[in-house]
This record gives structure tokens, sequence and C-alpha cells, in this order.
């Protein structure tokens, strides 16, 4: 004969099992729709509305100027990081051309964990919009930065403060829409 006091225990336990797995599947459901409610190419950064980090950076060619953290102030500038072998940064390039023709805010770049001779040669096929080029071979400066990975690109107040991120290539819509008012707005 079984001990009934053991069985109905056994029960019961069996009992809270739907409802705890119910319970566990709701939350997960909830997570996964907040999660589908966020932009993934807006990456929190804990650099906004600070100072641009400290650096200085040799110059990519003998024809432009490094970079260094200086060069950020006094002018609303757009610092774009990128690289030759990377396929999105081909994508934004045409972009990058019209704002640095446009002259609303000098664009200034970080050449990113790349090979000097492919990031010219990179340059001289697509033409260039940078005033400036730093030379990040060891990618430590995209580091102290936050960078992901390339492009990413940072809107930089007259006082040397990061105002926006963008993470990926630069749009046409996010552009129209968020950098060049923001830029505007800057400037005043």
């Amino acid at each position: 004969m079984t001990d009934q006091p053991a069985r109905a225990a056994l029960f019961r336990g069996r009992s809270l099992f739907p409802v705890l797995a119910i319970a566990i599947f709701a939350v997960i459901v909830v997570f996964f729709a907040v999660g589908l409610t966020k932009d993934s190419r807006k990456l929190p950064s804990a650099l906004l509305d600070q100072p641009a980090p400290g650096f200085d950076l040799p110059p990519l060619t003998s024809a432009l100027p490094g970079l260094k953290t200086v060069d950020l102030q006094g002018r609303v500038s757009l610092v774009n990081v990128w690289a030759s072998w990377c396929g999105p940064c081909r994508v934004e390039h045409p972009l990058l051309m019209r704002l640095a023709r446009d002259g609303r805010a000098e664009v200034v770049g970080i050449n990113w964990k790349d090979k000097k001779d492919d990031a010219e040669n990179f340059l001289k096929e697509l033409g260039n919009p940078y005033a400036r080029i730093g030379f990040d071979a060891s990618g430590r400066v995209g580091i102290d930065w936050g960078v992901y990975g390339v492009p990413e690109t940072y809107v930089i107040d007259r006082e040397g403060r990061i105002r926006y991120k963008v993470v990926g290539p630069i749009m046409p819509d996010e552009l129209k829409d968020s950098i060049l008012p923001l830029i505007e707005s800057l400037k005043k």
C-alpha cells in the first residue's frame, strides 16, 4: 500500500509545474517584446554628453594632419571611425563626401585597425571627405571611444563633447532627420 500523504504531496508539486512554466514563459515573452521595440542601431553610450576621450593619433597619410583631442574643440565636428576592409563604410562614404562638400561640419576620420596602403587606396578610389585622419593601427583609441565595430560616427560639439553616436553606416534618413538638425542646433 502507498502512503497517501506522500502521494498527495507529489501531485501538489506537479500541479505547480504548469503554473510555474507559464509564468516563466510569460516573463520571456515580455523580455522579447520589449527587445523588439528597441532600435538595434542605437546602442547606449556612456560617453554621450561627455568630453571626447583624450588621444593623439599620427596621420594616415603625409597629405593630411593626424587627429588629436584638441582638434575637436572650437567647431562642430563629425568623427567617422572607418576602415578599408569595411563594406558598410563604402555604403556611407557618398554621404560623408556630400557632408564634407556642404561644409556644415568638419568631417574628420579615425582609420581603425587597418593597413595604411589599403586605407590610402580606399580614399583614392572613393574620394577623401576628411579634413584630418588619425591612424589607429592598434585600435586603442577606438576602445577608448567605445567603438563596437566600423563604421561608427560621432557628432562633437564646440566644447569637444560627444553629442550623438551612430553605430553602423549613416543612412540618408538619419543624416537628414537627426544628424543635420543636431549640427545646426550646435552651431547656434
